[in-house]
């Protein structure tokens, strides 16, 4: 009896160490991913931003006399991909990271062969509403670079939280997965610098 006792106790003390490291490593995997979460929101913001400063370029330039409608119509269409790709801030997938970072790439180019073809146009150069969006734009593109690695800061501690040993076991049955790092397209270390300043 008293055997039985000692070891009803002992799988007592078992259970509940168990079920203490499911909560905590729940609760903590949760609060990762929470971080996560918020913290794409804010890369989204930042990118929402830099569309909507397009939208008003758009129609600053296309007050210009001649400008080029080409031009024009390939920022509008880029723009427009860009804003309908969107990501679940959840469970984001190396696959939607990628078409995300396609979409916003290609409204990258649009955008700087816009500012190339503005130098043949004077009025507009010196255009204040146009200069000072130009201003924003830049500044815009500093604060989309900082919510992209802090991004990738949050994601980190959530991955190595939910692979390591003995916390993939419980990842798998909780149904943690891996989040992707936001990574630039390839060859972008090569990409041409856009010139902001036109005088």
């Amino acid at each position: 009896m008293k055997k039985g006792l000692i070891a009803l106790i002992v799988i007592a003390v078992i259970a509940f160490g168990l079920y203490q490291w499911g909560v905590g490593f729940n609760n903590t995997a949760v609060a990762l991913k929470e971080t996560s979460t918020k913290t794409w929101a804010n890369v989204e913001s930042a990118y929402q931003r830099r569309n909507d400063l397009i939208g008003n370029l758009v129609k600053t330039v296309q007050g210009a006399a001649d400008f080029e409608r080409g031009t024009l119509t390939d920022v509008i269409e880029a723009r427009a991909k860009a804003t309908s790709v969107s990501i679940d801030p959840a469970n984001i997938t190396p696959e939607q990271l990628a078409q995300f970072n396609q979409a916003q790439s290609g409204l990258s180019s649009a955008l700087s062969r816009l500012l190339v073809t503005v130098e043949r146009y004077p009025d507009l150069k010196a255009n204040q509403n146009f200069l000072e969006l130009q201003s924003q734009l830049e500044g815009t593109e500093n604060r989309i670079n900082v919510a992209r690695d802090r991004f990738n800061a949050t994601v980190e501690p959530y991955n190595l939280h939910i692979k390591k040993f003995p916390n993939s076991i419980l990842a798998g049955i909780f149904n943690f997965n891996e989040l992707a790092y936001y990574k630039a397209d390839a060859g972008s270390e090569n990409a041409p610098d856009v010139n902001f300043d036109f005088d």
